[in-house]
């Protein structure tokens, strides 16, 4: 007796193909978690220890306590103060995030404060108004 094979279709699960997509495929490479440069190997999280160590210290941040000098200070630590600081143009009234000079009006900006790219619409928003409207809920 002989016994015919199946066929499977192509869509179909392999026995020894990669198990949890750990299989690079055609042009994904692996990045780094904190400064996303390319990784050597398929496997780490991290490029270096320096790395594995601020992403640890950025787990360990408290945002219930969040004071603005504390910021500040810590900001001016990582020597990133400068990227995280919101400008506005005086002549047209629009806001940069971490940009000086207006590149429409080729005028200086007045900085307002701390603050971030709003994860929604991407617009810079002011740590403050951010502070203000979560003290009111």
């Amino acid at each position: 007796m002989s016994q015919q094979a199946t066929p499977q279709p192509t869509g179909s699960p392999v026995r020894y193909g990669s198990r949890y997509g750990s299989e690079p495929g055609a042009g994904s490479e692996s990045r780094c978690l904190v400064c996303m440069t390319t990784l050597s190997s398929r496997r780490a999280s991290y490029c270096s220890d320096a790395c594995k160590q601020r992403a640890y210290r950025l787990r360990q941040v408290d945002l219930s306590a969040t004071d603005a000098a504390m910021l500040v200070t810590e900001l001016k630590r990582r020597a990133d103060l400068l990227a995280h600081r919101l400008y506005e143009c005086p002549a047209c009234g629009e806001r940069y995030l971490g940009e000086r000079r207006c590149p429409d009006c080729n005028r200086f900006c007045r900085a307002l404060g701390l603050g971030g790219a709003c994860p929604h619409c991407d617009q810079p928003v002011l740590l403050a108004d951010l502070l203000d409207q979560t003290a009111d809920r």
